[in-house]
């Protein structure tokens, strides 16, 4: 199979790129995360990817979006870019957009008879964001309670009327710097 035409269209409707919901935990959303590890990995194969977020979190619901961090070596970044780009990555439109020298390139994949979204953060490997991400996902991997208390605090934003995407990400961050401390 082309590995072009495994990564779709982010989205089939505008109000995907814009409104967050609350997405139920699918355990199948590993199995896409590693399929397309796979396909970014042999594209670019001086890039470590890894799965990150919710869906990296074993029974923790969020917006169902499968997100995944490239990291690439010194002097690597147009190169991991333009893989992405080729595979079927797509730039972003709308919401918080991450600039060139940070990116962050959406797509989708069907996985299983599931149509996943995928945000995949390209980021250098010295960046000390790595550590960061690498962090957030291990505690709640291994920390019921705080993965609990996560979820619940996403269910009680969008509860309160907030679904645009930044403002929701924007008030997911006091609970996230409590977890990961200080930069």
């Amino acid at each position: 199979m082309n590995r072009n035409s495994l990564i779709l269209p982010y989205a089939e409707s505008p109000a995907a790129y814009v409104q967050a919901v609350y997405v139920q935990y699918d355990p199948r959303a590993i199995g896409a995360a590693a399929d397309v590890v796979a396909i970014i990995e042999d594209a670019a194969p001086w890039a470590e990817v890894e799965h990150i977020g919710s869906t990296a979190i074993p029974g923790c619901a969020g917006k169902g979006i499968v997100d995944l961090m490239a990291m690439y070596p010194t002097s690597r970044l147009v190169a991991t870019r333009a893989a992405l780009d080729g595979l079927g990555f797509q730039r972003q439109k709308v919401g918080h957009i991450f600039p060139e020298e940070r990116p962050m390139r959406i797509g989708a994949v069907e996985h299983d008879g599931t149509r996943y979204r995928l945000h995949v953060h390209v980021i250098a490997d010295t960046s000390p964001e790595v550590e960061t991400l690498r962090r957030f996902r291990d505690v709640l991997r291994t920390d019921r309670a705080l993965r609990d208390a996560y979820q619940a605090r996403k269910r009680a934003i969008l509860e309160s009327g907030l679904h645009e995407r930044r403002a929701y990400t924007d008030a997911k961050g006091e609970f996230i710097r409590s977890v990961i401390g200080p930069h």
